[in-house]
């Protein structure tokens, strides 16, 4: 009856989602091609930077987007970051230097900082609270199914066609997701007209200090992430897969069912233990990533993460849901994507700055990746020790 009364499954929540799957085919679908790209302009030593500069504004942009979210309305936001996206597509085959490179994975990265902020508090606007953690996880599956098409579509576009056409196509999944937004119906109440003063920021819109255990957790977290997207590519084409992009596939196609089933656990029974499962996961994940040799077991090692990355996501996002105030979501949002792609970045840049296409490096940065997600479940036992399930139901009201 509950769910009759308060459906999730409407056009306005299938709309976004499509948005949001079209949106991370277009920018993923670059990744397992930057590197070599960036190798053959002849910027090897710089690969730490393809991902590190694309969360770098992606994290500068956040208070802002967050700002404009909970000001503007959450639809126009979300078509800054489609709009970004479409752009620097077409701009790839032009900056074809290192530094003219380097500034588009800057400008890329706006992309991410504004349209997963504004499409997270757009979600939690059309769906009643006690299914949060169902819906984000559902839309996160989506979101996924992305992130797994993207790499495989762009590998087997980049062998069969050409780098360019990769870049044109890029543009067309982003433009497809402009169109969609132009038919979603706005859910702020309370729209402001823009304003120059609307992008002043102080130090109280830049964080939601009411959501900083989620934020930690999640930064720590995705340090992996950023390792993985870095030094894969090249330890995937050593262990002699042609395409680049199938351990990305095969990673995001396992979290996807686990997701949807991660969110309503974790409504059912609170975030707390839900986590717990995850960062368990995901340190069993990068070890085995870590210690494989072969390509069966490199691709289990995916298959552990992609299950770890499933749970943890919607956990991690209904958790920060639930401690925000209604009245800054955005805000709320913003923060854990801040240090989501904190994490990303550091995870990127330091993996980075140690490879240095030394390929025999990479085990040991799965193994340091690993270290930094056990920092995670301790600091996750130490602010919560292992509760039952009643206990477990109190923290996250607490947390509320």
């Amino acid at each position: 009856m509950a769910d009759k009364a308060n459906p999730i499954y409407n056009l306005h929540f299938a709309l976004v989602c499509l948005s949001s799957f079209l949106f991370s085919c277009s920018f993923n679908m670059l990744i397992p091609e930057l590197p070599g790209y960036l190798s053959s302009l002849g910027g090897a030593e710089h690969k730490g930077l393809i991902i590190a500069l694309f969360t770098l504004t992606a994290g500068i942009s956040r208070p802002f987007s967050g700002r404009l979210t909970d000001t503007l309305g959450r639809v126009p936001v979300m078509a800054v970051g489609s709009i970004v996206c479409f752009i620097c597509g077409f701009l790839y085959p032009i900056l074809s230097t290192v530094a003219g490179f380097l500034f588009l994975r800057l400008l890329h990265g706006f992309s991410t900082g504004f349209k997963p902020t504004a499409t997270a508090a757009y979600v939690a606007d059309i769906v009643p609270r006690e299914r949060w953690g169902e819906a984000l996880g559902l839309h996160g599956l989506c979101f996924s199914t992305g992130l797994a098409i993207g790499p495989a579509i762009g590998s087997t576009i980049r062998l069969g066609f050409s780098l360019n056409a990769l870049f044109y196509t890029s543009s067309l999944f982003a433009l497809m997701s402009i169109a969609i937004l132009m038919n979603m119906k706005e859910t702020l109440k309370d729209k402001k007209a823009f304003k120059l003063s609307v992008l002043k920021i102080s130090r109280k819109d830049i964080i939601a200090v009411e959501v900083l255990p989620a934020a930690v957790v999640t930064l720590l977290a995705y340090v992996a992430y950023g390792a993985i997207l870095t030094v894969i590519p090249d330890w995937s084409q050593h262990l002699g897969i042609v395409n680049k992009g199938l351990f990305f596939m095969v990673f995001t196609v396992a979290s996807l069912v686990i997701r949807f089933i991660a969110g309503r656990v974790s409504d059912k029974y609170g975030r707390i233990a839900v986590i717990n499962a995850g960062l368990v996961l995901l340190i069993l994940a990068l070890f085995v990533i870590g210690f494989s040799t072969t390509i069966t077991g490199f691709m289990a090692g995916g298959v552990i993460y992609g299950v770890a990355t499933g749970i943890l996501s919607p956990a991690l996002n209904a958790w920060t849901v639930d401690m925000s105030h209604p009245d800054h979501r955005g805000k709320a949002m913003a923060t854990m994507y801040i240090s989501l792609e904190a994490g990303i970045g550091l995870g990127a840049l330091i993996s980075g700055w140690l490879y240095q296409d030394v390929i025999s490096k990479v085990p040991f940065i799965m193994y340091a990746s690993g270290v930094v997600a056990v920092l995670a479940f301790i600091y996750m036992l130490l602010r919560h020790k292992i509760p039952s399930k009643h206990k477990n139901d109190l923290l996250l009201k607490s947390d509320i």
